[in-house]
């Protein structure tokens, strides 16, 4: 694990080293840098296998191909016995470095053998050929840039800015896109002209040209015709070959445990596979209905487990800046759970497994079943669901809690407007800003700079796909092109490495992702059940009251805290917005939600939470401001 850099042109090492300085948290036990006169290579190494030996750039026996690489391969024992067969030399006992003598076989092909998480970068010496690539669902982050004959890519986009390729300018597609979906989508970014390779996706720079090419997709359409038995059977034990295969280290792995079925159903496996006791690492609330702690020491006990727990105060607000400076873009709430774990975590081990991944590929998520709650729905006349149904949902008071009442019945009756692919593009948007609602928040100059403005297209493009029919699949493989590489498993690398912990997810690895596509839709979503396949192999490890558990999560009262406590801090930050500032948001909407939240007619606390953290972001990244600097910044303002 580590981050990864380089930069076209004779730039010495100056400028590479300043790339890797900015991501030392990703590789904080060593460095390595090439260069030539064509391109310069950096890598900061978190060390995990080969400890010794390992270290990056790695070339090939001839010397003609240099690679960086983040991430790990975890059929390397087997590619490599059969590289030494067909002749290969290996310098090092790194399991990255099979990709150097794939390349050297199959070319571009090369990426098509791994079974792993990774982003490389191969320098080819003598064709002068840059060649990248990303792993299958995107767990490793890559980002380039090109201009004025320079190229350069990172694993992070604040190394981008460092190497001065291109200056920081706000990329308004990008904005428009990531205020509706919660994820930056496509090869967008926040920022002008540096780009997301996207998942599965290799990268050919040659001559000053840029190509790119998907290399691997899912088909839901060939569908196991085992029974429902023997599907369970074959899922318990590909499940176990994947976590047996993602033990690889030489170091110690430790387990993230929750109370849920995912990372209880991967620790549990962990620990019948491991002949050492699993460290597992959970952190808790004081507040009794958001613990999962008591949940999850079911499982530690079990199969007695090295226990590490933490009962947590959140103070989110303040933590808000350095969990933007890591990830390079606005926060999440579900990321600061990721941080508060991986943070304690960091003390004991190098690497952990978790579960993330399980509710994308089995249908996990309320919304799988809540599709079809709106067909029945439906069954009403749409005049009697938008006169009287909706007059009485728009009395239903407003909590402020989680999934309220109020914003359930909103949700029902707003997505029976919609059918299909655009229903399900609209649910993503519907509490954060829908198109109408950017119309208003943008300024009509700023709307008129927007040059693609469709958000819902970036749904519609994965829903309306040839590759899934049941509209469950649809629904996950959307999820499994957008979501799971654009959302979650950004906010897992990020925070993670935050802390220079390596963060490993069996649940998406590819093989894992090909036979869940192939279950068929009504033994992922089984009536009301969600992930009932999963949940039936779960039950030969967790605790049976732990089965049916309502989903939790970590979560935060948003909505109560800007109207209460945080309400001072929201008036001072938006008054003082460099959004407004700039011409790209009208301080009349703005102003107009707020005083709608406090005052308690709407809960607007996802829109907020979206506005309040541009503002940081905007000064940490155009301003100069440090997380220090932020955080009495945001005393200064409550």
């Amino acid at each position: 694990m580590c981050g990864i850099a380089g930069i076209t042109g004779s730039t010495g090492n100056d400028v590479i080293k300043k790339m890797t300085d900015v991501m030392v948290h990703r590789g904080p036990d060593d460095s390595g840098f090439y260069h030539d006169e064509h391109i310069a290579l950096g890598q900061r190494r978190l060390s995990i296998i080969d400890l010794e030996s390992g270290r990056q750039p790695i070339s090939n026996e001839t010397d003609t191909l240099q690679l960086v690489c983040n991430g790990e391969i975890y059929n390397s024992p087997q590619l490599r016995e059969a590289l030494k067969r067909k002749g290969h030399q290996f310098k090092t006992e790194t399991d990255v470095e099979v990709i150097l003598h794939l390349y050297e076989d199959h070319g571009a092909e090369c990426v098509r053998h791994l079974r792993g998480m990774f982003a490389f970068a191969i320098w080819d010496t003598q064709d002068k050929r840059l060649f990248m690539a990303r792993d299958h669902l995107g767990q490793k982050p890559l980002f380039f840039c090109k201009r004025d004959g320079r190229f350069a890519f990172a694993s992070e986009i604040k190394s981008l800015l460092a190497a001065e390729v291109v200056k920081p300018e706000i990329d308004l597609d990008g904005l428009w896109h990531y205020l509706s979906l919660r994820f930056i989508p496509d090869q967008y970014s926040l920022f002008k002209g540096i780009h997301k390779l996207p998942a599965a996706t290799c990268l050919t720079y040659e001559r000053d040209q840029v190509s790119t090419q998907r290399y691997w997709d899912v088909d839901f359409k060939n569908k196991n015709t085992g029974s429902e038995v023997e599907i369970e059977e074959e899922l318990n034990n590909l499940l176990l070959a994947t976590v047996k295969e993602h033990l690889l280290s030489d170091v110690r792995v430790g387990a993230f445990l929750s109370g849920g079925i995912d990372s209880g159903t991967i620790a549990s496996m962990m620990a019948v596979l491991s002949d050492k006791k699993i460290p597992r690492f959970s952190i808790g609330t004081r507040e009794v209905e958001f613990n999962e702690l008591p949940y999850a020491k079911m499982v530690s006990d079990r199969y007695g487990m090295e226990s590490h727990e933490e009962i947590v105060e959140p103070d989110l607000i303040h933590a808000i800046p350095d969990m933007i400076y890591h990830m390079d873009e606005p926060s999440d709430p579900f990321g600061f759970g990721v941080y508060l774990v991986a943070q304690n975590a960091a003390k004991h081990v190098k690497v952990v497994l978790g579960g993330d991944g399980g509710d994308e590929n089995f249908a996990g998520y309320d919304r799988f079943f809540g599709q079809r709650l709106v067909d029945y729905y439906c069954l009403l006349p749409k005049w009697f669901r938008q006169g009287v149904v909706k007059k009485i949902s728009d009395r239903i008071p407003e909590s402020y809690g989680y999934k309220s009442l109020a914003q359930k019945a909103a949700w029902v009756n707003e997505m029976s407007l919609f059918s299909g692919g655009e229903r399900y593009a609209q649910s993503l948007g519907v509490l954060r800003f829908t198109h109408e609602a950017k119309q208003q928040l943008f300024t009509e100059e700023a709307r008129q700079q927007v040059t693609d403005n469709a958000s819902s297209e970036k749904i519609l493009r994965f829903f309306n796909a040839e590759n899934a029919d049941h509209v469950v699949d649809k629904m996950l493989y959307t999820d499994l092109m957008t979501r799971i590489p654009d959302h979650l498993l950004t906010i897992g690398d990020r925070m993670t490495m935050a802390h220079s912990l390596e963060s490993r997810a069996p649940l998406i690895d590819y093989k894992i992702v090909e036979f869940a596509a192939a279950i068929p839709a009504n033994l992922k979503l089984k009536g009301r059940q969600l992930k009932y396949i999963l949940r039936k192999v779960a039950s030969r490890y967790m605790p049976p009251e732990l089965i049916h558990l309502k989903k939790q999560g970590f979560r935060f009262p948003l909505g109560i805290w800007f109207r209460t406590d945080l309400k001072k801090f929201l008036r001072n930050l938006f008054s003082q917005s460099r959004f407004v500032e700039l011409g790209i948001f009208n301080q009349g909407y703005i102003n107009g939600m707020l005083e709608e939240h406090i005052s308690g007619k709407v809960d607007h606390n996802y829109r907020i939470w979206v506005l309040l953290n541009l503002e940081i972001w905007y000064r940490i990244y155009f301003e100069g401001e440090t997380v220090d600097s932020m955080r009495e910044y945001t005393n200064r303002l409550m």
